[in-house]
């Protein structure tokens, strides 16, 4: 598992507020006949790559400040002899390897200004993991319901994703998708003045006046694998096969162990009747052929290597495995169309998380997973990129399938059966044991995971900035009382923080569990504390987490950095240094608790595993009036956990509800 890495997305959303934001309008009819008469999801005046050239790079941190907030960091999390150690083994660093490495740092850095000292790394940590991609590396965020009933059924909705998508990809290849910009007073720049003035400032220069006012772009470098692109497993290290979106006419169905291509643009890349694209996918739903026993897409579910080997076998069998599996590679993406639907909410995020495996394709850039029902989530791999290219694809598509959808419930059938074909394989006995090995591992895996979730109501946003406190902050505070009241320790929290404001941003970690936030935690579970004394330690610990967010958005938090230098030392073949093998820097990287957050007006549920084998995957989402935890473990203590950090969440709203309103916000 990527022990180092935190990822995921978010909880369970409240679906009635959200859905009301997006329902469809009375205008609905005519926003679609307008849309039949374009390809574009929108046509952005300022375009789409308007900012790439000047966005500030990511920043080398300071060294001497990498390694104080490095101690600072593991400081709660080790015994004061264990401290000892590391405080040895930093300064031992700091005096001998470090500065060498840092100054190679900087060097290479320098030598690179058209990316981000972090972004070979990373993306060769990701590559070179050997563990599935299947819960161990990719996450889920599912969408609300369609609006009207009758375009959530499956074969409507997959068909008004599947030309809301191609729209979607035919305004980023033409460069009139809206660039990502970040806006801290939306009033006075995500205005028409603002776009018709910056459109026409250089490209080298336009970062520089958003940011005049208040607005932040971000990178975008990571939609160009959005479309058309797989992880190609190879024994080591796998690699990244993207191929022109702009010349791929099909997406890739998988059904009952089945794959298909399904051709849904014509030779000229327009995307064809909408009519016609159902009537392929209902060819497809009434294919009687039964459920294929030995489906290849299950070996995407297996240990890199073993698949990287297995692919390799299946290639040199025949012209046609060559074939299907070019097919699947350069499809624009997947859908897999499921023949079950689960109406537990912890069932329906197994299947979109864990899944069949003969209807998923765990390898590619991106998979739509349609329920029967037609809940629908996307599934994506997380070597690419991170979570800013797919929400906005995500909110796009929603927002383009229920405001102005192609099909509208009931539509003639077209004569489309032609545009489906079957991708069949040619499989060896050694080819189906290795499938059935495959599915017997997958099943292990699904037995092991535990999914839960946990709501809190009558508590949220609202009522926590009353307080002039961070949302985000009192979450992350009651994660950390919720674990320490379970297992009387702290535990290693990683907090997933983008760095997209920056040229080829990836992540950084904010550390949510500091010293600030033992005394926060010992406060509450002390029966003796006040409620002065209990406010006053969560004031401080949030304020720390606020502090500690706001250095990893900007890039000068200390894992990245030191991920850098070790990475360097490695590449170097140097001795690793003492600093990297210290128990402190195990435990660090031992995150039992991988969290992150996502807000969506699209968002139903959302989540990911856990990334250690006695940890805890949660993602979250603090609402106006609700806290929702979406909790994953590969142990049993899940139900525990929960109950834990309810407990957790109401202690802290019982606390601030004893508590004055602060008149002014709190430092």
């Amino acid at each position: 598992m990527l022990s180092t890495v935190g990822r995921g997305f978010v909880a369970v959303s409240s679906s009635a507020a959200r859905q009301a934001r997006l329902s469809t309008s009375a205008a609905a009819a005519s926003a679609a006949a307008a849309r039949l008469e374009g390809e574009f999801i929108q046509r952005s005046v300022v375009p789409t790559m308007h900012f790439q050239p000047s966005l500030p790079r990511l920043p080398v941190p300071k060294l001497e400040d990498t390694l104080t907030k490095y101690l600072a960091a593991v400081r709660p999390l080790v015994s004061v002899e264990e401290y000892e150690t590391t405080v040895k083994a930093v300064n031992s660093f700091r005096k001998n390897e470090a500065p060498g490495l840092h100054d190679a740092l900087v060097a290479s850095d320098k030598a690179n200004k058209h990316t981000s000292y972090i972004s070979a790394p990373w993306f060769e940590m990701y590559l070179e993991t050997r563990d599935p991609v299947v819960v161990n590396v990719n996450p889920f965020i599912a969408f609300l319901d369609d609006p009207k009933p009758e375009n959530q059924k499956q074969a409507s909705r997959a068909t008004n994703m599947i030309t809301s998508s191609i729209r979607f990809l035919n305004a980023l290849k033409k460069g009139v998708l809206a660039p990502d910009v970040f806006h801290l007073n939306p009033e006075k720049s995500d205005t028409d003045s603002f776009k018709n003035i910056v459109r026409w400032i250089p490209s080298s220069l336009s970062w520089y006046y958003a940011y005049m006012k208040n607005a932040y772009p971000l990178d975008m470098s990571q939609y160009a694998r959005l479309f058309a692109s797989t992880r190609i497993p190879r024994v080591g290290r796998d690699e990244l096969l993207t191929a022109d979106a702009s010349t791929v006419r099909h997406v890739v169905i998988l059904r009952r162990g089945h794959v298909w291509k399904l051709t849904v643009r014509d030779e000229q890349g327009k995307t064809l009747p909408s009519a016609a694209i159902r009537a392929a996918i209902e060819s497809i739903q009434n294919d009687t052929t039964p459920r294929n026993e030995h489906p290849v897409a299950a070996l995407t579910s297996e240990e890199r290597d073993t698949w990287a080997r297995l692919r390799d076998k299946v290639l040199a069998i025949s012209d046609r495995n060559r074939a299907s599996l070019a097919a699947i590679d350069s499809g624009l993406f997947v859908i897999a169309l499921d023949d079950k639907a689960p109406t537990d909410p912890c069932e329906l995020s197994r299947a979109f998380l864990v899944g069949d495996p003969a209807t998923r394709w765990y390898d590619k850039s991106f998979s739509l997973l349609m329920e029967e029902d037609g809940k629908t989530a996307i599934n994506f791999e997380h070597s690419w990129g991170d979570g800013v290219a797919v929400l906005r694809y995500f909110n796009e598509v929603f927002g383009d399938t229920t405001k102005a959808p192609i099909i509208t419930g009931d539509v003639p059938a077209g004569a489309a059966a032609s545009l489906a074909q079957r991708l069949d394989f040619d499989l060896n006995d050694e080819i189906k044991t290795g499938i059935r090995n495959a599915i017997a591992k997958y099943q292990k895996l699904d037995q092991s995971l535990d999914i839960k979730t946990m709501e809190y109501h009558g508590f949220g946003k609202d009522a926590i900035k009353r307080h002039k406190l961070s949302p985000d902050g009192v979450a992350q505070m009651a994660f950390q009382l919720a674990y320490t009241r379970m297992y009387g320790k702290t535990g290693t929290t990683y907090e997933s923080c983008s760095t997209a404001a920056f040229k080829h941003g990836r992540t950084e970690c904010i550390r949510s569990a500091s010293m600030d936030s033992v005394e926060f935690v010992k406060s509450f579970l002390d029966p003796k504390a006040s409620n002065e004394t209990r406010i006053a330690k969560l004031r401080q610990a949030v304020s720390t987490h606020s502090e500690l967010t706001k250095n990893a958005a900007m890039g000068v938090g200390c894992d990245r950095h030191l991920f850098a230098l070790k990475y360097l030392a490695n590449k170097q073949g140097l001795p690793t240094p003492a600093i990297f093998t210290d128990k402190a820097y195990k435990v660090i990287n031992h995150n039992v608790l991988s969290t992150s957050t996502l807000a969506s007006p699209a968002l139903l549920v959302g989540g990911f595993g856990p990334v250690v084998a006695d940890g805890f995957g949660l993602g979250y989402m603090v609402d106006d009036n609700r806290i929702g935890t979406h909790v994953t473990a590969f142990h049993k203590d899940t139900d525990k956990f929960c109950a834990s950090l309810k407990q957790s969440v109401e202690d802290i709203h019982k606390e601030l509800g004893k508590s004055p309103v602060p008149t002014k916000q709190a430092k």
